[in-house]
């Protein structure tokens, strides 16, 4: 039995509370369903900058009533310090464990407006990690990225070998990953961060200029828009489906003292060309019957992107037991589904 199924019997047996902040946008709001169908008190933290109602009201729609009911929602926002003491109490006690994904994601979002930015992750972030140290939480995992590796020219990519953040974001993420550091050697408190690479699945949001690639893709498809592709199409990425972000997670959060207060890729230690993702996308469209016939129109390179990205996850492996359940091609089948009946005009 794989250590994230063995993890799953023992949260459902004895039950943990939990903070999830950023709980009704995409990574938080999946992580939201697992962990109420683990029978899990969960405090969910949102102000609905990215998140959105309608993904709680699915959550909602999937799990029991009894599940439900162990769900206190909380509409705040991480910049302001006495929002985050407030979240991580529940009746007087301190939650167990704090999944931190709030943040303001996106490259063009940074580059367009680095000062909010700025307020939502780093601000944000220390406001979290100082109410989880005051609180004496049992631990901290925070979303951090795979755009802290930056410049960094060598693949796969490890965790101590990063090089110059390429845009406003990844300067956040990497003061996050310095943050953590810093708490860990002056007040002894570890933050354990995730550098998610491109990570894709349902609730993801398909519209506005900082839509990710695949649901933006997906969206187009089924509504028969053209595609655009940023450069050549031959720019890589290691993409990573929800249920593989899902686990790195909770493995993280319940992971031996020695493993905690570490950075651990999150991916499946692939490469995908946007070229292979469409191919991709339209045969797992084509398996529910819709056909996309339109060819892609290639435009200039956007700026602050990385050329190829692609994961070690050994570190991950050995200290976690993180065991990734789903390729790309995995992933984008499970997803269509959920795609075609949400994007579909």
């Amino acid at each position: 039995m794989s250590r994230f199924a063995t993890l799953q019997t023992e949260l459902a047996a004895t039950p943990r509370t939990w903070l999830v902040t950023g709980c009704a946008g995409f990574i938080g709001s999946n992580l939201l369903e697992t962990l109420l169908k683990l029978n899990q008190r969960v405090v969910g933290l949102d102000n609905f900058a990215t998140g959105f109602q309608a993904n709680l009201e699915e959550v909602q729609s999937l799990v029991s009533p009894e599940q439900w009911a162990r769900f206190n929602f909380v509409e705040g926002d991480i910049r302001d310090a006495a929002t985050c003491r407030s979240a991580m109490m529940v009746e007087g006690n301190p939650v167990d464990h704090v999944l931190h994904q709030a943040a303001l994601g996106s490259v063009p979002r940074s580059i367009a407006d680095p000062i909010a930015t700025n307020a939502a992750n780093i601000t944000g972030h220390l406001n979290m990690l100082v109410a989880a140290k005051e609180a004496g939480v049992k631990s901290f995992v925070y979303a951090a990225s795979s755009s802290t590796y930056g410049d960094h020219p060598a693949l796969p990519k490890i965790e101590d070998r990063i090089g110059k953040p390429l845009s406003p974001y990844a300067v956040t993420k990497v003061v996050n990953e310095m943050y953590a550091d810093v708490f860990a050697s002056t007040y002894g408190f570890k933050a354990t961060g995730l550098r998610y690479f491109n990570v894709f699945g349902k609730r993801q949001n398909p519209n506005g200029a900082y839509a990710a690639v695949i649901p933006k893709w997906a969206g187009a498809m089924l509504t028969n828009e053209t595609l655009f592709i940023n450069g050549d199409g031959e720019t890589s990425r290691d993409f990573c489906f929800i249920e593989n972000a899902v686990q790195a997670n909770l493995l993280a959060a319940t992971a031996d003292e020695q493993a905690q207060g570490e950075v651990y890729n999150v991916a499946v230690s692939g490469r995908t060309t946007l070229n292979q993702l469409f191919e991709y996308l339209r045969n797992a469209l084509a398996e529910q019957g819709v056909r996309y016939a339109q060819q892609p129109e290639y435009r200039a390179f956007r700026p602050g992107d990385v050329r190829h990205s692609q994961a070690d996850i050994s570190k991950a492996q050995r200290l976690l037991g993180y065991a990734p359940t789903h390729t790309i091609v995995d992933g984008v089948s499970e997803a269509m589904p959920w795609y075609l009946n949400h994007f579909r005009g």
